[in-house]
């Protein structure tokens, strides 16, 4: 029994917009309440937010495509001022009404201007009869813009005197939205983040016909088995998804097992996801780059990615003071003179240092150190004579901007600040090669 129902719109179309909008279909019968029939009045504004990657954008867009609304569609992060936006709204206006894409360019100033423009513009026969909507995608952009852009926006249908929807999707809630002089309340709506029996269903969809659904049903088991905890992105399980499948299937396809023998399969592919792990949302490296590994038995970490060239982006003496820094927190204050110095004369080791010696430490974490130790290190491992200016100071205080460094005491201390490094061996590797 089909889930959405609604007599305004044919069977056979609602029929097919619930096969495309799978785990969704109690937003869009809410949707289609709202909306009611084509000719009816709806809410004046709509307001749906949701996490990254829950259907938003994919659900309205199938929505007004399948059934043939009327609609504009237009992101706010592409459109960033809002002449550009209302330009564009009015472009796609002229689109709706006349059939075609060929428009006249539009220059809209001002918001009286548009409201102008855009009665004009739904002047037409067929945007008369039926609701207009326009959908304004990441919205959160709106509140950078002019004052007035957001209100009008929720109260359109007033000012124009048109049946017309303003539908905002954004990832923010709506009290971050809400001016405080007051606007009109629209209507709000949550987009849950998809469960992990959601996702079993939406990527279980895409199995190659080559192989059985079963099968790739219980490759979609094993991957969100392993990526669920640290990544809930669609987009990037859908990546993963197409990105290892090749190398789950290499036991069918040598012979070695069949597709009933989870076990073989597993354990083929289990060292593979643990090495994907290390670049979820990075996309570090493309996927031909990616099958290569796969096909030679690399490691990641042989390609250039981004998290090897971060320290590109640091100025040249940024970089030895990280060094300096990362030295000063893991080597204890003794080591100093016997580690800086050519001539440090005899140390003696002691039974103390003996004993303590034998604790490596990293498994102790960074220790504080004073601002003049850092420098001590800085100028003993820089090839040149580096003059201590305010150049220098104000980089030490960009790398705790950046959480590179933190400071652990307060500038007001008689002894200066003391600070701790937070950086990984492999980051400071990276950055002394």
């Amino acid at each position: 029994m089909p889930n959405l129902e609604h007599p305004a719109y044919p069977a056979a179309d609602l029929l097919h917009l619930e096969s495309l909008v799978p785990c969704r279909e109690s937003q869009v019968s809410t949707l289609l309440s709202i909306f009611g029939e084509r000719q009816q009045f709806s809410f004046p504004s709509l307001f749906i937010y949701g996490h990254t990657s829950s259907g938003k954008t994919y659900v309205m867009q199938t929505l007004l495509t399948t059934l043939q609304l009327p609609h504009v569609f237009v992101n706010c992060v592409e459109y960033f001022t809002s002449r550009l936006l209302l330009e564009e709204i009015l472009i796609q206006l002229q689109s709706c009404s006349s059939g075609t894409e060929q428009t006249s360019p539009v220059h809209c100033d001002t918001l009286n201007d548009f409201v102008r423009l855009f009665k004009q513009a739904v002047a037409s026969r067929e945007l008369q009869d039926q609701t207009l909507y326009i959908v304004l995608d990441r919205a959160e952009q709106l509140r950078e813009m002019e004052a007035n852009i957001l209100p009008a926006f929720l109260r359109l249908q007033e000012l124009t005197d048109r049946n017309v929807t303003v539908i905002l999707l954004s990832e923010v809630v709506w009290e971050l939205f809400r001016p405080n002089i007051g606007c009109f309340e629209p209507f709000t709506m949550y987009f849950p983040d998809y469960s992990i029996g959601h996702l079993q269903k939406i990527l279980s969809q895409n199995h190659p016909p080559e192989y059985s659904a079963d099968f790739y049903a219980a490759y979609i088991n094993i991957l969100l088995g392993v990526f669920y905890m640290v990544c809930r992105d669609l987009k990037e399980l859908r990546h993963l998804a197409a990105l290892n499948f090749a190398k789950y299937c290499e036991p069918v396809v040598r012979g070695e097992a069949n597709e009933r023998d989870t076990r073989k399969l597993w354990k083929n592919i289990e060292p593979h996801l643990k090495k994907a792990m290390q670049t979820v949302y990075l996309r570090e490296i493309s996927s031909s780059q990616w099958e290569r590994l796969q096909h030679d038995g690399g490691e990641p970490g042989q390609l250039k990615g981004l998290s090897a060239h971060t320290h590109v982006e640091l100025p040249y003496y940024s970089k030895f003071l990280l060094i300096a820094a990362y030295l000063a927190s893991y080597n204890p204050v003794r080591t100093d003179k016997r580690f800086f110095l050519k001539h440090h004369g005899k140390i003696r080791k002691t039974n103390f240092m003996k004993k303590h010696e034998k604790t490596s430490n990293h498994l102790l974490g960074p220790k504080p150190f004073p601002l003049d130790r850092l420098l001590a290190i800085l100028y003993s491992i820089v090839d040149n004579r580096v003059a201590p200016t305010a150049n220098i100071f104000s980089q030490i205080t960009s790398l705790v901007t950046l959480q590179l460094l933190s400071m652990v005491g307060q500038n007001d201390q008689l002894d200066g600040p003391r600070y701790k490094c937070t950086v990984s061996l492999d980051f400071i590797r990276a950055i002394a090669r």
